[in-house]
């Protein structure tokens, strides 16, 4: 994910976001310091390959994490889950993108695919964390998963991320 299509990206980031990105703000400084690993990502959002976007083990990693947090604030949205454990969850989403933003070495076409699904998460996890309240924040969450396990070839994934 080390690329300059992140920075093309931090913008919308940071627009939707109500507190301060902070894996993006310390993936900026790693990869100045460091260099990009990757070419720039195409503008335009490429269709994934039949087979899907080819994965890395950070990657799976990453995102095997980010599905059971999502998974479990389910749990909260029943009122099986108090708020306070709820954040929790939703600062370890944070955390693992932060994982992804800083160890996944993607094609940049898969790149930029999954930077409209870390937004999604990102966006519901600041959500979520600034008011627990919030249930609707969630939504976009099991989304961003469901849109991973479609599009991305990782064989922890169900093609169909909608039966998690």
């Amino acid at each position: 994910m080390k690329s300059a299509s992140l920075f093309a990206a931090l913008p919308l980031l940071l627009a939707f976001a109500p507190q301060p990105v902070l894996a993006v703000d310390t993936h900026q400084n790693h990869a100045a310091a460091q260099g990009s690993h990757h070419a720039d990502a195409p503008t335009a959002a490429k269709p994934a390959p039949a087979k899907g976007w080819a994965t890395d083990a950070p990657l799976r990693a990453g995102m095997g994490r980010i599905r059971q947090a999502v998974d479990a604030l389910g749990h909260y949205e029943r009122g099986h889950m108090g708020a306070e454990q709820a954040v929790v969850l939703a600062g370890n989403i944070e955390a693992d993108v932060n994982f992804l933003i800083a160890n996944c070495k993607l094609d940049p076409a898969a790149d930029a695919a999954l930077h409209g699904i870390i937004t999604k998460l990102l966006q519901g996890a600041h959500a979520l964390k600034a008011k627990p309240s919030d249930l609707a924040a969630i939504a976009p969450m099991r989304e961003a998963v469901a849109e991973y396990g479609r599009t991305f070839d990782d064989p922890g994934f169900a093609k169909d991320a909608a039966a998690h």
